[in-house]
């Protein structure tokens, strides 16, 4: 009846308590802050705009690919920004990316069909792919949505232009470009693509020395962006500036050294006024750059005939003419001869004289006699195809001297975005 009563444990009562008020709170505060398993941690995402500005930086400083790359990041952390897409396709136009400024401007058009730039960078895209129909099909689309979207004018400008020199522009088109280009700098005063315009308008019409203003203008705007040297270049050399020509192509290729144009026009320019050595230096550079390319080769070769290597000339005319390897095994496609492409057709009638001087008559008749059918109305490559066959036709009678003239020159004026 007198049982004993035990002792409380203050102690083990107090750790109990303190376990359950520690459960408690990993309960309510830890555990909430756990991400589930299997689930991907979140990250901070960056301000789109950043990337915005980072792009239009590296624009500026002439870094167009980094431009490029930061732009779509940009529109990955923002998909449905048609602006971004529109600027993105701005850039692309600028480094030659025709095709994917083009896929660009239709996802702008997606996301926003009024948009009046995206049609009018849409129709830019189309000017540089060729596609004159569709270009002036969105640039005036551009121009219904926006009656003062400056960049529109010179995209029209420039559209207008390229029509004019490929002849299937409308009867009025001098008068029509003129105005456009000059609507655009009222509009667009400040913007890159009025003033190059304007000086493509210039240009092409023989207005040579009030082109260079328009150019250098543009150039003030970004001085980093190739294709402005290249454009300011041709027009030193129609100036017959060379040495400023060589200049400015050098610029260009500073600033891209992946374009074998600026090597190319620079090698054209040095052998209009006798400098051979060099110009065959450039031709060379250009085919560094790109070996594959038939035209660029058949250059070389013609800067080789000029400087009276004779040996090497023929080689690397053979390897335009009629296609070949290069040392690394890549292909270079054979040239083809049709009447309208001036490039190809001296590099033809070159070949031939290099064959006849190396004594290769029976190679001679087969391009001299390619040459008269092909292109029987054009009087410089005729009469050199009739000159490689004198040649070997003395050289038949009388092994030794053969004649010692040389071919006569080809003049085409070299066009704003010729293809090397």
């Amino acid at each position: 009846m007198t049982r004993k009563r035990r002792p409380i444990h203050w102690f083990r009562i107090i750790l109990l308590v303190a376990l359950i008020a520690i459960a408690v709170y990993v309960n309510k505060v830890v555990v909430p802050t756990i991400p589930p398993p299997f689930v991907p941690t979140a990250t901070a995402t960056r301000d789109p705009a950043s990337y915005v500005a980072d792009a239009q930086k590296a624009f500026d400083e002439g870094k167009l690919l980094q431009s490029i790359d930061t732009y779509n990041q940009a529109i990955r952390a923002n998909p449905d920004n048609p602006a971004v897409y529109v600027a993105l396709a701005r850039v692309q136009i600028f480094a030659g990316k025709y095709d994917d400024a083009l896929v660009s401007a239709e996802y702008a058009l997606l996301l926003n069909p009024d948009n009046s730039m995206a049609h009018a960078v849409r129709g830019w895209a189309r000017i540089r792919q060729g596609d004159f129909a569709n270009a002036e099909i969105s640039i005036l689309r551009a121009l219904e949505l926006d009656p003062n979207n400056g960049l529109a004018h010179a995209y029209y400008a420039e559209l207008l232009g390229s029509q004019y020199i490929n002849n299937i522009g409308p009867l009025d088109v001098v008068d029509l470009f003129s105005a456009e280009s000059n609507l655009a700098i009222q509009l667009a005063p400040n913007s890159i693509e009025a003033h190059r315009a304007r000086g493509y308008i210039l240009y092409i019409t023989s207005n040579y020395e009030d082109a260079v203003p328009e150019y250098k203008a543009a150039i003030e705007l970004n001085p980093n962006i190739p294709d402005l040297h290249i454009d300011l270049g041709l027009t030193y050399r129609a100036l017959g500036l060379i040495d400023d020509a060589v200049q400015e192509y050098t610029l260009a290729n500073t600033l891209n050294p992946s374009d074998p144009r600026p090597d190319l026009y620079a090698s054209r320019a040095l052998a209009s006024v006798g400098s051979y050595g060099l110009a065959t230096q450039y031709a060379e550079g250009a085919v560094s750059t790109d070996p594959t390319d038939p035209y660029l080769r058949g250059n070389l070769g013609v800067m080789l005939y000029k400087s009276v290597d004779m040996t090497n000339a023929v080689i690397q005319l053979g390897l335009a003419v009629d296609g070949g390897a290069t040392e690394d095994g890549q292909t270079i496609p054979p040239l083809v001869l049709t009447a309208g492409d001036a490039r190809a057709v001296e590099t033809y009638y070159f070949y031939a004289l290099a064959l006849a001087y190396t004594r290769r008559c029976d190679r001679v008749l087969q391009v001299s006699q390619q040459i008269l059918t092909v292109a029987p109305l054009d009087e410089t490559a005729t009469y050199n195809a009739n000159f490689a066959l004198t040649i070997c036709q003395q050289i038949m009678l009388t092994p030794a001297p053969v004649p010692t003239g040389t071919a006569t020159q080809v003049t085409a004026t070299p066009g704003v975005y010729p293809t090397p």
